[in-house]
Parts: structure tokens; sequence; C-alpha cells
């Protein structure tokens, strides 16, 4: 008999088992509605891979990751070229984490996953609020005639929730029409407090890694200079960590553009502190 030892693809520190485990952990390797630069929908394996190099205890929180406790699920499989089909297939097993008392953690994959996240957590939080954190305004219509696209994602989720309970942070590139939208409604802020009118309320954090600079993460579809730096970014979470947060994502890391590894790295330690705001 074979005796090990044997290497762990799955996060570490992850409950094994899903029945005890409070968060679910969810892959999500889609990009197949990619404007400029393919390849995020390498990254929930990379991440895994690189999540063996972390501590398990956060400077940040004084936690462990084993406090957590959350479930690594592995990857969804997707149908090829079918972005209607894969959406599908997402929003059904979001659906089953929350009917068995649970919160999802996505690891995309491009921003579009999203969309079927919310529209399956807005069906058990009817006063589902949305933080998002991001480079792009992600308020568009549609892109190129296509409105299932990670230009949109947030413009329609914000039309399931009611953009009155959206904000955005860390938003520099968009379309005009796009900021008069975030004007109209208000959905732009730049100081943690601005958040306090969610305090009260279940809310699901949507983290774009391009919403940090280019100089901390290059490994990105669409990288946007003039972003967070990694300390801002972990204080907007200590932050939020005194919200009710119901679920989260982190999106669009593209591993291949960084071949040092650099971004991967950095993209799995957001993702370690933000499970600790959970």
């Amino acid at each position: 008999m074979l005796k090990g030892p044997f290497l762990d693809r799955n996060w570490m520190a992850q409950n094994p088992d899903y029945q005890t485990s409070d968060i679910v952990m969810l892959g999500m390797p889609f990009d197949g509605t990619v404007s400029y630069r393919s390849g995020s929908r390498f990254a929930p394996e990379q991440i895994r891979l690189a999540s063996w190099g972390l501590e398990e205890y956060s400077p940040y929180f004084d936690k462990h990751l084993d406090d957590c406790n959350f479930h690594d699920a592995g990857d969804l499989e997707f149908p090829l070229g079918n972005t209607v089909k894969t959406l599908q297939v997402i929003e059904d097993n979001v659906r089953e984490i929350y009917k068995d008392g649970k919160r999802v953690f996505g690891i995309g994959g491009e921003h579009l996953v999203t969309l079927p996240e919310i529209k399956a957590v807005s069906e058990f939080y009817k006063d589902l609020a949305i933080v998002h954190f991001d480079a792009h305004t992600d308020l568009r219509e549609e892109y190129m005639g296509e409105a299932l696209s990670h230009s949109a994602v947030i413009r329609h989720s914000a039309e399931i929730v009611g953009f009155e309970n959206l904000k955005q942070i860390g938003i520099r590139s968009g379309m005009k029409e796009e900021f008069e939208l975030m004007k109209k409604y208000n959905t732009l802020i730049h100081e943690p407090h601005e958040l306090d009118c969610f305090k009260d309320r279940p809310i699901f954090v949507t983290v774009d890694l391009d919403v940090l600079d280019t100089s901390i993460m290059p490994g990105t579809g669409t990288p946007e200079v003039g972003g967070m730096d990694f300390k801002e970014l972990a204080n907007w979470f200590k932050y939020l960590s005194k919200f009710n947060i119901v679920g989260a994502d982190v999106v669009e890391l593209a591993p291949d553009y960084d071949n040092s590894g650099a971004s991967t790295a950095v993209a799995t330690k957001v993702i370690r502190e933000l499970l600790m705001a959970m």
C-alpha cells in the first residue's frame, strides 16, 4: 500500500469536510468574455498551489485560517464556449451552498462569474448589498453587442439588488456614461466610513484584482495604473470585518502575464485576508 505523503492541491488549512464548514471556496475557471488579455481561467489552480507558500496566520487580523472554517470544493467544470451554460452551472452550485446554510467564496476567472453568484445569493437575502473593488466601472449595458460581458457585470448585478445598494471602491477607468451613472446613484466612495449605510445589511464583496496598482498586480487581464497598494486594500477589509459579509469573490488574476509569480502570490494573500474578514 502507498504511504505518501501526497501533495494536497486544495487550499491549506481548509476544512476537508463540507458538511461542517461555514464557507465554501469555489473555483470558477472561466474567461470567455475577456476583452483584452485572456488567461484568468488558469487562476484558481495556480492560486491553490501558491497558497501553500502563505503563513496560516494573518498579522492584519491576528487570526489563523483555521478560524475561518472554510471548505475548498475545487473548480467547477464548464462547457467550453458556452457562456450561458457556464453561468447557469455557477448559479446552480452557489444556490446549493446557501440551501445548505453556508456562504460562498468564489475564485475566478473573469469578473462575469460574479453575476450568477449575485443571482443565487439574492434569493436568500432580499436586502443584499454589493461592495465592489475594481479599477473599472463595469457598468456598461453591453460590450460589442454582448450583454453577458465582464464589462457589464456590475450593471446587471446592480439591476438585481438596486443601484442604491451598490458601493464601488478604487474605480479609475470607464466610459463617461458609466461615471455619470455612478454620480447619479452615488456609488463611488473613497473612505471606509462611507460603507456605514450597509452596517446592518447582508453584503456581497467582489474584488477585481486590478483594483491594485500595476506595480504589484501586473498579472491581470486589463491592468490600470494608479491603483491601491496591498495595505490599503487590507485596511478596507479590516473595516468590512465589522459587517455581515454573506458572500465574496476574488477575480481577474491572469497568472501567466507575471512570470515572477508575484501577482499570484499577491492574489493569494488578498484571498487570505478577505477570508479573515468573513
